[in-house]
C-alpha cells in the first residue's frame, strides 16, 4: 500500500498550482502556505467516504510535494 500521495507543484502567472500524480486532484493558492492548506483540504474531500485500501492507500497517507524550479533562476546568480 502506498503511504505517500505525490503532488507536482509549479508557479503559474498569479498562483501556485498543485497537481496530484496519484489522484485526480488539482488545486491552487496565492502563497505556498495557502496552497499547502488547499492541498490538504482537496485530498481530504476527495478521499471522504472512500475505501483507502481499494485505492491502494494506507489508512493515514502523507503528502509529498515536488516543486518545479526554472533553471534560469539559478543561471543568473
Amino acid at each position: 500500500m502506498k503511504r505517500i500521495i505525490q503532488f507536482h507543484i509549479f508557479q503559474g502567472e498569479t498562483h501556485y498550482i498543485a497537481q496530484c500524480v496519484d489522484l485526480p486532484v488539482v488545486t491552487q493558492g496565492k502563497t505556498l502556505d495557502e496552497l499547502i492548506e488547499n492541498v490538504k483540504e482537496a485530498v481530504t474531500l476527495h478521499l471522504e467516504g472512500e475505501n483507502l485500501a481499494e485505492l491502494g492507500l494506507s489508512p493515514e497517507p502523507s503528502i509529498l510535494a515536488n516543486f518545479e524550479v526554472g533553471i534560469g533562476t539559478y543561471a543568473a546568480a
